[in-house]
C-alpha cells in the first residue's frame, strides 16, 4: 500500500481501478513538404482546425449545461486561442515558406507558446500553458499524429492517474465510469480544478511524479477530501474507505429531508444559514438544500475564466442571473478579491516580492477605478431586481472603507443621469479578514450596515502563514486561540452598535467549529452548499447552552491541536451521525 499527499480541488471519495494515461512523451518529427505541397498541407491544417473547433464548442455547450456558462466560458477562451491571427499566421509561415509539415509547425509553434506561458511570473498566465497544449494535441490527433488517449471507449468504473489533464480532458470524463481522477502536476487555480469542482469530481492534483510505479487495474482510492491518494490498499484501508463512502451517501439522502426546515437549535434560537458560491449556476445547489440566500458571492471568475477582461454587462448578466434564481432571498456580493499577480488581462503592478501583502483586493479596486467602475455599476443594476448587498474585502482603514463607498455613490449618480435602471439603497458592509479591522472594528461599524468575517484570511495574516506554502501550512490554524480572541472581540463590538455579524469563511463550514461560532455568539453563518445539510443537521441537534458550554471550554485552552480534538469529541457525543472517521 502506498498512500501520497497532494492538492485536494474537488471533494468527494472515489475508489476503483486505476486507468493510467501515458505521460505527453511524444516527439513530432521534423517533416518537410515539397513546395508544391505546401497549400495542400495548409489546407489539412485549417480541416483540422475547423475539426478541433467544433469539439470545443461541444465542450462548451456540454459543460455549460452541466455546470454552468461560467465554467464553459473557459472552452470559449480555448477557441479565441485556436483562432488567433497570429497563430495562424506563424503557422503558415512555417507551411508555405519553410515547407514545414502541418503537425511539426503545430508542434513547434504550440509548444514554443506554451513554454513560454510557463515561464511568466503571473499564475494565471503560466496555468493557461494548459490550454495551449491541450489545443495542440488535439490539433496533432487531428493531423494523425499523436494517437487519442483512451477516455472515450470506457466500459466499467474507473479512476483516472495522469502526468496532467487537460480541461477538455476533464469536461470529456464520462462520469458514468470515471469516479474521480489525480495528477502529478496542477494546482487549485487551475482550469482543469474548476472543471472538476464544476462536475463535482472528486480530484486530488500536484502529486509529484508517482504515476511510472502504478499499472492499469490497480486498485486506488482518492480521497478529495484530505487530498490523498492510496495506492493497492490493504483490506483495512479499502474496508474503512468503502465503509465510509456508503455512510457519505446515506447520510447525504437522510440529510436532503432537512432541506426545509429553519436552522434552528433544539431550544429555538434560529441561525441563518446562507451559502457560498463562485458561479452563477451553483444557485440550484444552494435552492436545493435549503440556504437562507448567499452569504458570499465571490466574483473572481469572472475575471479568471476568459482572456478578456470582463465589461459591465458581464458583471450584470452574472449577478442578475443569481439575484432573479435565489427568488427574493438575499445575496451579499463581494468585489473582487484578487492581487495583481492574479489578472493576467493588463499589467497592474510589477513583480511583487510577497502579493499577499500586496496590491490585492479592495487596495487593487481602488487603485483602479476603471476595473471598480463597471463592477459597481452591475451592482447597483442587478440590485433593480432583487435583495443584493455589496460588501469590500481586505478592507484595513477607515479611509479604504470611506473612499469605496463615495465611489458606489458617484456611480448611482452615473446611473441616474444616464437614465439607466438601477437601485442605490442596498446594504453595505465589509470583510473582517485583518487583525487591524478587529482593532478598530468600533469605528467602522459606525460606517457600514453589516460585518462579514473571512476567517480564512482573519488566520493567515493574525499567524502570519501563508496557507499555501507547504512549509509552514501545518501551524495554519483557524482555531488558533489568538484567532478565536479576535472573532469575540467581533462578536462583542457588533452586539452593542446591533450590527449583523456573519462568519463565511472555511471554519464555518465545518459543524464542530460552527457550534463553537454559535456558542461565541454568531447566528449567521454562510458555507458551501455541500457542506450547508450537515451544518443545519449539527445546528438542529444542539442547544444554545451546550453551544455556549463548549465556548467557554475552548477559550481556556491554549493550542489549536487541543481545541480540535475537543470540539470533534463533543460533535461526536452531540451529532455522533455526523463523524464519519
Amino acid at each position: 500500500m502506498v498512500e501520497l499527499q497532494g492538492i485536494p480541488v474537488s471533494p468527494g471519495v472515489a475508489i476503483g481501478p486505476a486507468l493510467v494515461l501515458d505521460p505527453d512523451g511524444y516527439r513530432i518529427p521534423r517533416v518537410f513538404v515539397a513546395a508544391a505541397k505546401a497549400d495542400e498541407e495548409y489546407a489539412r491544417l485549417r480541416e483540422a482546425v475547423d475539426l478541433v473547433a467544433k469539439r470545443i464548442a461541444d465542450n462548451r455547450d456540454e459543460t455549460s449545461a452541466v455546470a454552468g456558462d461560467l465554467t464553459g466560458d473557459i472552452f470559449a477562451a480555448q477557441l479565441q486561442m485556436l483562432h488567433d491571427p497570429r497563430l495562424h499566421a506563424e503557422l503558415g509561415r512555417r507551411i508555405r515558406s519553410q515547407n514545414q509539415s502541418a503537425a511539426y509547425a503545430v508542434n513547434r509553434v504550440l509548444h514554443d507558446f506554451a513554454a513560454a506561458l510557463k515561464q511568466l511570473d503571473n499564475p494565471l498566465l503560466a496555468e493557461r500553458s494548459q490550454d495551449v497544449l491541450d489545443i495542440e494535441k488535439q490539433l496533432l490527433f487531428e493531423l494523425g499524429a499523436v494517437s487519442a488517449q483512451p477516455l472515450s471507449d470506457l466500459t466499467h468504473t474507473t479512476v483516472v492517474l495522469a502526468h496532467n489533464l487537460t480541461p477538455s480532458e476533464t469536461a470529456n470524463l464520462d462520469r458514468n465510469f470515471v469516479h474521480g481522477f489525480c495528477t502529478e502536476t496542477g494546482g487549485p487555480g487551475g482550469h482543469t480544478a474548476i472543471v472538476a469542482k464544476g462536475l463535482e469530481l472528486p480530484a486530488v492534483v500536484g502529486i509529484g511524479n508517482f504515476i511510472e510505479d502504478v499499472n492499469n487495474g490497480d486498485t486506488v482510492i482518492i480521497d478529495g477530501d484530505r487530498g490523498i491518494v492510496i495506492i493497492s490498499p490493504d483490506e483495512e484501508t479499502l474496508a474503512h474507505y468503502t465503509r465510509r463512502l456508503e455512510e457519505r451517501n446515506s447520510l447525504s439522502q437522510r440529510l436532503s429531508q432537512l432541506r426545509d426546515l429553519p436552522g434552528e437549535t433544539a431550544d429555538g434560537t434560529r441561525i441563518r444559514l446562507s451559502a457560498n458560491i463562485e458561479f452563477p449556476h451553483e444557485t440550484e445547489s444552494c435552492i436545493e438544500r435549503g440556504a437562507d440566500g448567499i452569504g458570499l458571492y465571490r466574483t473572481e471568475f469572472l475575471y479568471l475564466s476568459s482572456l478578456d477582461e470582463p465589461s459591465e454587462e458581464d458583471h450584470y448578466q452574472a449577478y442578475s442571473q443569481v439575484v432573479r434564481e435565489m427568488k427574493g432571498r438575499p445575496v451579499v456580493l463581494r468585489t473582487l478579491d484578487l492581487g495583481a499577480d492574479k489578472m493576467g488581462h493588463r499589467p497592474l503592478a510589477e513583480h511583487e516580492h510577497n502579493p499577499f501583502l500586496g496590491l490585492r483586493s479592495i487596495r487593487l479596486s481602488l487603485r483602479n477605478l476603471d476595473l471598480f467602475r463597471p463592477q459597481l455599476r452591475a451592482v447597483l443594476r442587478a440590485a433593480a431586481h432583487g435583495d443584493i448587498r455589496v460588501m469590500f474585502p481586505l478592507i484595513t482603514t477607515i479611509a479604504e472603507l470611506r473612499q469605496a463607498r463615495m465611489l458606489l455613490n458617484l456611480v448611482a449618480e452615473d446611473l441616474k443621469e444616464e437614465g439607466i435602471e438601477y437601485r442605490s439603497d442596498i446594504p453595505v458592509g465589509m470583510m473582517v479578514e485583518v487583525p487591524a479591522a478587529v482593532v478598530m472594528l468600533d469605528k467602522f461599524v459606525g460606517e457600514v450596515d453589516f460585518l462579514s468575517i473571512g476567517t480564512n484570511d482573519l488566520a493567515q495574516y493574525t499567524l502570519a502563514v501563508d496557507r499555501s506554502n507547504e512549509y509552514v501550512a501545518d501551524l495554519y490554524q483557524s482555531c488558533d486561540p489568538a484567532v478565536l480572541r479576535l472573532i469575540a472581540r467581533c462578536v462583542e463590538v457588533a452586539d452593542q452598535s446591533n450590527t449583523p455579524l456573519a462568519v463565511c469563511g472555511e471554519m464555518s463550514s465545518k459543524p464542530s467549529r460552527a457550534l463553537l461560532l454559535i456558542g461565541m455568539g454568531v447566528r449567521n453563518l454562510s458555507v458551501p452548499p455541500s457542506t450547508l445539510p450537515r451544518v443545519k443537521k449539527a445546528i438542529r441537534s444542539v442547544t444554545i447552552t451546550q453551544c455556549q458550554e463548549i465556548a467557554a471550554r475552548v477559550m481556556n485552552l491554549e493550542a489549536a491541536r487541543d481545541i480540535d480534538m475537543y470540539l470533534q469529541d463533543r460533535l461526536e457525543d452531540l451529532v455522533p451521525e455526523l463523524v464519519v472517521s
